[in-house]
């Protein structure tokens, strides 16, 4: 697939590496920071998504989507692991969950940029409505631009997805793109459930908040990890 994902921010939290490892199923590895595991609430907007050589489905090319996600290692590579998708798009729910077993959540969300460049602000919202029910509401100010170092890349730079495989074991899908553009940020208002309704503990302290103003990403078709 082919897709461009536009005006994203990334709010990260520090957890203990056993307290999100034993989120995950046996076989896949949790990957840490200097001992530290991080989760992220992503919120972004989806562009021109499509699988290649086909036609775009109308009404699904274009939607917000906000994750929640944690991060792991497959083939040698670092790869994101999510607990969550939520998108207001219910075919691409249910086609995500059917085909690829990744966990899309189906309620009203939204996922805006008012301004341009320094002082943006970034706003999402969830209501979830199915499989259960969790919400968030956030808005994030874009600050200066930042270059990257090591922990920016651990964060941003995963070049995989790894996601259950009907029988048994997993999946897994090489994910390209370019160089991240990244800016600071900072967070105006944040309440959230999504995170705790992955089922860990509510997070302590303030994120670590990244904008991007976004990528054009490929994605490869899901193969046995």
């Amino acid at each position: 697939m082919t897709q461009r994902w536009q005006n994203l921010a990334f709010l990260h939290w520090a957890y203990e590496p056993d307290v999100v490892a034993r989120l995950l199923p046996p076989g896949v590895e949790l990957d840490t920071f200097e001992g530290r595991a991080y989760v992220a609430l992503v919120p972004f907007q989806m562009r021109d998504l499509q699988v290649t050589r086909l036609p775009k489905i109308p009404g699904t090319s274009d939607f917000p989507e906000i994750n929640v996600r944690t991060y792991v290692r497959s083939r040698g590579r670092p790869a994101v692991w999510f607990f969550s998708l939520d998108t207001p798009k219910l075919l691409p729910t249910i086609g995500a969950r059917v085909a690829f077993r990744l966990p899309y959540c189906f309620g009203p969300s939204s996922v805006t940029l008012a301004g341009d460049g320094e002082g943006a602000v970034l706003t999402s919202e969830v209501t979830r409505r199915w499989p259960d029910r969790a919400r968030t509401s956030l808005a994030v100010r874009v600050g200066a631009p930042v270059v990257a170092g090591d922990f920016e890349h651990f964060l941003t730079d995963r070049w995989g997805l790894v996601a259950p495989r009907y029988g048994g074991g997993f999946n897994y899908g090489a994910v390209e793109h370019g160089p991240w553009p990244l800016h600071t940020g900072e967070v105006m208002h944040l309440d959230d459930s999504l995170v705790t309704a992955a089922g860990l503990p509510a997070p302590h302290g303030d994120p670590h908040v990244l904008f991007s103003p976004g990528v054009d990403v490929g994605v490869q078709w899901l193969q046995r990890a």
